[in-house]
């Protein structure tokens, strides 16, 4: 078995089956019902998955079991990429932009970005 990591086609996967689910009716699956409901609907599950990820994490270091922590990771990744794919950017749009900053110093990399 491949290690998913370094397996590009689980973003392509994931980004064309994210791709179908839009123009799918409401009631045929989660992300389909996601989509109809709205972005703001969307970022409300990031937002709800980033803290269950923070309280995994948290309880992970105390347990030192990671298992919560990687499965509300996931749950947290996924809806992101929801959220992108509903602004019509895919996995790989991401995948890119963190090859992009390899060689890069993340406080030169931060200190390079223009004030908004």
């Amino acid at each position: 078995m491949s290690d998913p990591v370094d397996n590009p086609s689980v973003f392509q996967t994931l980004g064309d089956t994210l791709e179908a689910r839009k123009n799918a009716a409401a009631d045929s699956s989660y992300v389909a019902s996601l989509y109809h409901k709205g972005l703001n609907k969307i970022l409300e599950k990031v937002g709800e998955e980033a803290t269950e990820t923070i309280i995994a994490a948290k309880d992970a270091e105390h347990s030192g079991d990671n298992s919560d922590a990687i499965y509300e990771t996931a749950d947290l990744w996924f809806h992101s990429l929801v959220a992108l794919a509903k602004l019509g950017e895919r996995p790989e749009a991401v995948v890119k932009e963190l090859e992009r900053r390899f060689g890069l110093s993340g406080l030169e990399e931060k200190a390079s970005r223009q004030p908004k």
